[in-house]
């Protein structure tokens, strides 16, 4: 199983980026799962959620076996673990979202694509349109926290394509 990662700050176009790239390889008829780390991150939970994807996907499709994981779903805005995903083992496994190709990773991936809008204030608008007026102070605090986590693990030099 190949491992690609989508990797930058919110609102550069990691998502648009990542289904495309899913359309293209299923197009060619390769077995390809998406695993959005939106489903596991929270405000107050960034990045910490990672023991929850490498235990229920990453260590059972290394394996040959389905992986299996809680998504984060917001009802009314705030956080609750919803509903189950499964995950079939995959020809090429997808994970997008910011800390997809952190450093824990880097060796399993197979490929690693830095997707970055440049200016922060563009992508905080982008981000607003997505989520929600109501997101615009959590958005700001997240931004501050991508700077700082972006420059200590260094993904985007790690990166094999920045777009």
């Amino acid at each position: 199983m190949r491992v690609v990662a989508v990797d930058g700050p919110s609102g550069s176009g990691k998502s648009v980026f990542a289904r495309g790239l899913v359309a293209a390889l299923r197009a060619d008829g390769l077995r390809t799962a998406l695993v959005p780390t939106d489903d596991f991150a929270t405000w107050d939970e960034p990045v910490g959620w990672w023991p929850r994807l490498a235990e229920g996907v990453l260590e059972p499709l290394r394996r040959g076996e389905p992986g299996r994981y809680r998504r984060t779903e917001w009802p009314g805005g705030n956080p609750v673990l919803g509903a189950w995903v499964d995950v079939e083992v995959p020809d090429v496994l997808v994970i997008e979202g910011v800390s997809s190709a952190r450093r824990a990773v880097a060796d399993r991936l197979s490929l690693a694509v830095w997707v970055e809008v440049g200016d922060p204030a563009v992508r905080l608008e982008r981000a607003v349109a997505r989520d929600g007026e109501w997101s615009r102070p959590h958005l700001l605090r997240w931004q501050e926290f991508e700077r700082r986590w972006f420059a200590e693990d260094g993904a985007k030099h790690r990166a094999d394509i920045r777009r």
